[in-house]
């Protein structure tokens, strides 16, 4: 059982607060809610307390803050879990409600409190819940972006949250005030939003008209921040807020397409195998990715089909993974995709393979592909 309380950090530009727990035996962490302006912070506190970072975990989609949670797991080999219904795609984890992550002997359950957010959730280790902007010191996220639903915060509140023992510590996602913490038994009896002058329970119909009254101005980030943290903080430069390069688009024969970033952040978070099925020859002339399996879709001479191909993937890789297949550009990890998912794999096609499309020809390809987008790759 843990002895420690969770490590509060604070961005005072944003008022964010970010948690950092750790099991004491293994040194595992988990890290809430980074900030990308403090990551040097961050990386400085898991080098003192000699940790060693599982997840990197969000509340939800923030708007005030851009998220380090990309850079960190570059830097430490972390996972990044969020949760589902923000639709954080390149997450490795899509968090659902009773999901539990594990590090060391450690355990943290996922609560589902939508409101501020649709997809909002809230986090309980131990004694401790962590809130996001859920229910904060004195008062709760507000509700007139991103799906907010008064309605939906009330009863997150209320029947998720107030349900937690009267000595649950309470960690909330911001103050504005120099409060660092707070309990359920203070914060059902006291809440403001939550309890009107005459520390009576609000009315779900009363708090939801108090909400629609606030007339907050718009957070001065938003228009960046949302963007950014939906791809983990990524892009966060002017003109980099693609989208599309952390989409998947489904695929009738196989599980979808996706783009070269989209498949290195999975390779990065664990999520997926990268199969690079370009032949031996053609690796050893182009260039290849480190941690990539090799598997020949076709063989020299004459690139003919590998007739060994279905038993290299067997071995190569367990059973039910998720893969990902690339070639040159585009077009062979086709069909290679689609024999993987009849073994019962679920199978990614990477769009523009490893070389795009230099010469105009290639059916799927376009200028650009792993190599010429700057993702890692080394020559023999």
């Amino acid at each position: 059982m843990t002895t420690h309380a969770p490590i509060q950090l604070f961005d005072p530009v944003s008022s964010t607060y970010t948690y950092l727990m750790f099991d004491e035996s293994t040194r595992d962490a988990i890290i809430i809610d980074p900030v990308d302006t403090q990551l040097a912070r961050d990386l400085a506190a898991l080098k003192q307390y000699g940790l060693r970072l599982k997840y990197v975990v969000e509340t939800h989609a923030h708007a005030d803050h851009i998220t380090s949670s990309a850079t960190l797991i570059e830097h430490t080999g972390a996972i990044a879990a969020t949760p589902m219904f923000c639709n954080v795609l390149p997450a490795a984890i899509q968090l659902k409600d009773g999901d539990v992550l594990t590090f060391g002997d450690e355990k943290i359950e996922a609560l589902h409190t939508s409101g501020h957010t649709a997809g909002s959730m809230s986090f309980v280790w131990h004694e401790h819940v962590f809130t996001g902007d859920t229910l904060l010191i004195g008062g709760c996220g507000r509700t007139d972006f991103q799906s907010g639903s008064a309605e939906a915060l009330y009863d997150s509140i209320t029947l998720i949250l107030f349900k937690l023992p009267d000595n649950t510590t309470v960690w909330p996602g911001h103050d504005y005030k120099g409060q660092t913490s707070s309990t359920i038994g203070i914060e059902r009896k006291t809440n403001p939003r939550l309890n009107n002058e005459h520390g009576e329970r609000r009315s779900k119909e009363s708090f939801v008209e108090l909400m629609h009254a606030l007339n907050l101005p718009k957070p001065r980030l938003i228009d960046q921040a949302v963007p950014a943290n939906m791809i983990l903080g990524l892009h966060h430069d002017a003109g980099a807020n693609d989208m599309t390069t952390y989409a998947i688009a489904p695929a009738v024969s196989y599980a979808g397409d996706i783009s070269p970033e989209l498949a290195h952040q999975w390779m990065l978070t664990g999520t997926a195998v990268l199969v690079d099925i370009r032949s031996n020859a053609e690796r050893a002339w182009v260039g290849f990715i480190v941690d990539a399996v090799g598997i020949e879709w076709k063989v020299w001479p004459g690139m003919v089909a590998n007739a060994n191909f279905e038993v290299e993937l067997k071995a190569a890789v367990p059973a039910g993974s998720k893969v990902m297949m690339l070639c040159r550009s585009g077009v062979r990890s086709i069909p290679a995709s689609e024999r993987a998912q009849s073994l019962g794999y679920t199978a990614y096609n990477i769009l523009e393979g490893f070389e795009g499309d230099p010469d105009g020809e290639a059916h799927r390809g376009q200028k650009g592909g792993w190599r010429y987008r700057g993702l890692p790759w080394r020559q023999n």
